[in-house]
């Protein structure tokens, strides 16, 4: 029987792809003093925090910020914007886009679900060409919105949402346009206003470097138009009251004052960083962590290259290996959590997260961990942490090598 009184030695290596480790500042904001969130101390902390969070999802219209989970966020773009019984297009790359689509159908909507075929469209990214022809043959124009998943967690596939946007344009639709950046906000390029996205999805726990409990949506001027019409019951969810009550730094309910102290921290955290710098050492760390499979001799979940995720690698395990058993092994023995795989995944592979408050030694003491696991679990692996650390250095003497700001991870 687990007990939750457990204090291995040493620091347990968290390399899940989310909920990520929150860094010890962002801890101690979270252990300041709770404040009165009608008062005006808490009105300046929220007016910082709703204009300083624009910039991370690269969009100059509002963000919506809610005491939730990713799910609650999810439930809060749709509501906002469609009515009982619209019709909605959604593709399934993966466990959260499936997930994603049961929702919609709960809700009363009535979702379409594409994309590629069994577990073989799990290791795929949004084929944008799929949704333009489907989106041709809507001549009534009764598809009310395009769902998609940006970074599919469950998979370790990054989507092309410009292209997306571009095969909707080029068909004349006028389909709204929902992403899913949950796994992806502050690890992947993200651009909301440039990719044409009425309504982006995230979470707290990521790229963020939070706890869970923070969800968001960012919004276009089309999508709030849709919300003037939209007629499925929201409360809480309401965008209305809440960018009403946001013009003076508050919200009309509750807030969650101590996660928002968080938040505040890592957004400083990121900007002193540098959005571009923060991609670039999430994708240093993704390369050398592919490295280290390929050095393994074992396949990535990712089919395409064009779409490997920085934020976190799938790694398939051999014909008649079970990955959940290896991950048992690996946290048993070496208190480190490795993620699971998902829904027709499940079993067949496992997901090494480089993602929020990690760096080169982070990693390669995870790959170390994995790689003595793998030989214990009697695949016969060697060679992928020297690897990773060749790739390290080669980055290193690459010209105008990125260096990551010391200042920012203090």
């Amino acid at each position: 029987m687990l007990t939750l009184d457990f204090h291995a030695s040493g620091r347990h290596f968290l390399q899940i792809p989310g909920p990520s480790p929150v860094p010890d500042r962002l801890l101690r904001a979270m252990s300041y003093p709770t404040i009165d969130h009608r008062g005006p101390e808490f009105g300046a902390l929220g007016q910082r925090i709703l204009q300083d969070i624009k910039s991370v999802f690269k969009t100059t219209q509002p963000v919506i910020i809610y005491g939730s989970s990713g799910t609650g966020a999810w439930e809060a773009a749709l509501v906002n914007t469609l009515s009982a019984g619209d019709k909605i297009l959604m593709f399934e790359t993966g466990q959260f886009a499936a997930l994603w689509n049961e929702m919609a159908r709960h809700l009363g909507l009535k979702p379409e679900l594409i994309g590629l075929p069994g577990y073989e469209g799990w290791r795929q990214g949004v084929k944008p060409n799929m949704i333009a022809e489907r989106l041709r043959a809507d001549k009534d124009r009764q598809i009310k919105a395009v769902c998609v998943v940006h970074n599919e967690t469950s998979t370790g596939v990054t989507s092309d949402i410009a292209a997306v946007r571009r095969a909707i344009d080029e068909t004349g639709h006028p389909t709204l346009l929902f992403v899913d950046t949950i796994s992806g906000l502050a690890c992947a390029d993200y651009r909301h206003d440039e990719w044409g996205v009425d309504v982006t999805i995230s979470g707290s726990q990521k790229g963020l470097m939070l706890p869970p409990g923070i969800g968001f949506n960012a919004i276009s001027e089309k999508a709030l138009a849709s919300n003037k019409k939209a007629t499925l019951p929201r409360s809480y969810w309401d965008w209305g009251p809440i960018l009403k009550a946001n013009e003076t730094g508050h919200w009309p309910y509750t807030p969650n004052t101590n996660l928002l102290y968080a938040l505040s921290e890592s957004l400083d955290m990121i900007l002193a960083e540098g959005l571009d710098e923060v991609f670039a050492r999430h994708c240093r760390l993704a390369e050398a962590c592919r490295a280290a499979v390929g050095a393994w001799g074992l396949e990535i979940q990712c089919r395409d290259p064009n779409l490997y995720s920085p934020v976190l690698t799938g790694v398939v395990m051999p014909e008649g290996k079970d990955a959940d058993q290896l991950r048992k092994i690996i946290y048993e023995r070496f208190n480190l959590s490795l993620g699971a795989g998902l829904g027709k995944a499940k079993g067949k592979m496992f997901r090494i997260g480089h993602l929020g408050d990690c760096n080169e030694l982070t990693l390669l003491a995870a790959l170390t961990g994995c790689e003595m696991g793998l030989q214990m679990s009697q695949v016969p692996v060697s060679g992928g942490v020297n690897t990773a650390m060749d790739v390290f250095i080669q980055q290193d003497r690459r010209p105008n090598a990125q260096k990551i700001v010391k200042l920012s991870r203090s």
